[in-house]
């Protein structure tokens, strides 16, 4: 089973902060992944209709994953990761409307099942050219 993936409250009111301002503005989440054996990362059938729901719900809010890749170890540092994946928002509200959006539920059901520990980290959303 997953465990379960605190949530760093002070971090989301700055971005519910940034979201509120007035002069919100693209984000980029850097997602890094350790997979549940569950999920039979990266063949498994859980891993790939996670992704395939991913791929299909944050367009929802207008955001997209612009890459994934699979870890293939580290040189410095201990973290066990599978995956580092970007995701890309036209806005910190767009990231926030998440948990409420359509197709929500679906998607955070699979994350729950596939994702054993996870650490998001935000960036600058302007490195992305994005053209609707």
């Amino acid at each position: 089973m997953a465990r379960s993936i605190s949530r760093n409250e002070t971090e989301l009111d700055i971005v519910r902060g940034v979201a509120a301002s007035g002069r919100d503005e693209p984000v980029l989440m850097l997602n890094l992944n350790c997979y549940s054996p569950a999920a039979g990362f990266p063949d498994g059938e859980l891993y790939k209709e996670y992704m395939s729901v991913l791929d299909e719900f944050l367009p929802v809010v207008g955001g997209k994953v612009l890459w994934r890749h699979r870890v293939l170890g580290q040189v410095v540092g201990e973290q066990a990761l599978d995956e580092v994946l970007a995701a890309w928002y036209p806005t910190h509200q767009a990231f926030l409307e998440l948990p409420t959006a359509p197709g929500a539920e679906e998607n955070f059901r699979l994350r729950g099942l596939a994702v054993e520990y996870a650490v998001i980290h935000r960036f600058a959303g302007d490195v992305y050219p994005f053209e609707p």
